[in-house]
């Protein structure tokens, strides 16, 4: 069994595979498989993942395996169809447009073995053309072994369900077998904050460290966080099924102000940044928003609203009289 399965997804990133690939064959070791999955890329991605991994069959026979998708099927079935074929001990991620530090992997695995946990989580260096700025997730104790579901709260701080950034950290094998820990294929954005969110509701220990080592390249046009399309809605229905798990579950009390916050706010945002949508895709953003509010528990909604800012409360206050209207 290998240590390490590090899980790369790839959708037409030609011009940033030779860093990514480079970060790779820096960070090969004997113990370490990279599985490659290609989500039918169409730009010569591709051949360049074969070249690698043909190359890497030579420095460290079986290390490398690229699979290819028929039909392009979205990051999280990419990110899935890696999870299925991966052997190791422990497992990463990393998207096709980052790459590692030399050396980084390795301090991955010591951190997770050293302190004996389902997963650990990390910080990363955002990369905007040449500028890097060190990203921290919001930790309340670092290099301690703590439950996860005390990294949800508190509601109006930012806590560890507000750092989606899933190829900052390191996972437990165990956690994925029986086809567990899968990220929902229905979700072509946001499919991140709802994976993060069911890992905190469900494993049963975690840390975050100060290694650092992944580079997160910002400001790529043909990243999901760039498009202006009608799959930025998907977070409604991520945090619908985030607001589902939390409603069932048994310290629902604890955690509803939480994701009704974190929902409320990502509305507002999304709301402010409408008119950089197409004006159909406008509409439906303001009606599934309302809809949305419909279906949170309104004592909660009540309380998050008199707590947020004047100007975020306006816009929400706004839209649930819509609602009402509407109704």
């Amino acid at each position: 069994m290998p240590k390490l399965s590090v899980v790369v997804p790839f959708y037409n990133v030609r011009p940033f595979a030779p860093d990514l690939l480079r970060g790779l064959t820096n960070n090969a070791a004997p113990g370490t498989e990279f599985i490659l999955v290609d989500d039918h890329s169409t730009d010569g991605t591709t051949e360049v993942l074969g070249d690698w991994q043909r190359q890497q069959a030579h420095r460290q026979p079986g290390s490398a395996t690229l699979i290819r998708h028929e039909s392009n099927q979205g990051i999280a079935q990419a990110r899935n169809t890696g999870l299925d074929a991966a052997r190791g001990e422990y497992v990463t991620f990393l998207d096709g447009d980052d790459w590692y530090r030399p050396g980084y992997l390795a301090e991955l695995v010591a951190d997770i073995e050293r302190l004996d946990c389902d997963f650990v989580r990390t910080s990363h260096i955002q990369a905007t053309g040449r500028q890097r700025l060190l990203k921290r997730p919001s930790a309340s104790l670092w290099d301690t072994v703590l439950h996860p579901r005390d990294g949800i709260v508190p509601a109006q701080e930012e806590t560890m369900v507000d750092y989606p950034f899933v190829w900052a950290g390191i996972y437990r094998g165990g956690l994925f077998q029986n086809g567990g820990m899968r990220y929902a294929t229905g979700l072509r954005t946001a499919e991140d904050r709802e994976w993060v969110w069911r890992l905190h509701l469900t494993a049963g220990s975690f840390a975050v460290t100060r290694t650092v080592g992944t580079f997160y390249r910002r400001g790529v046009s043909s990243s999901l966080t760039q498009i202006r399309d009608g799959r930025q809605l998907d977070f409604m229905p991520a945090h619908d099924a985030i607001l589902d798990d939390v409603t069932g579950d048994h310290e629902a009390e604890r955690f509803l102000p939480k994701i009704v916050r974190t929902y409320c706010a990502l509305i507002a945002f999304h709301m402010s940044n409408s008119g950089n949508y197409q004006s159909g895709i406008a509409r439906k953003l303001k009606q599934n928003a309302s809809a949305a509010m419909a279906r949170m528990p309104q004592q909660v909604l009540d309380r998050t609203l008199e707590e947020m800012d004047l100007q975020r409360a306006d816009v929400l206050r706004r839209l649930r009289g819509d609602m009402k209207k509407a109704a």
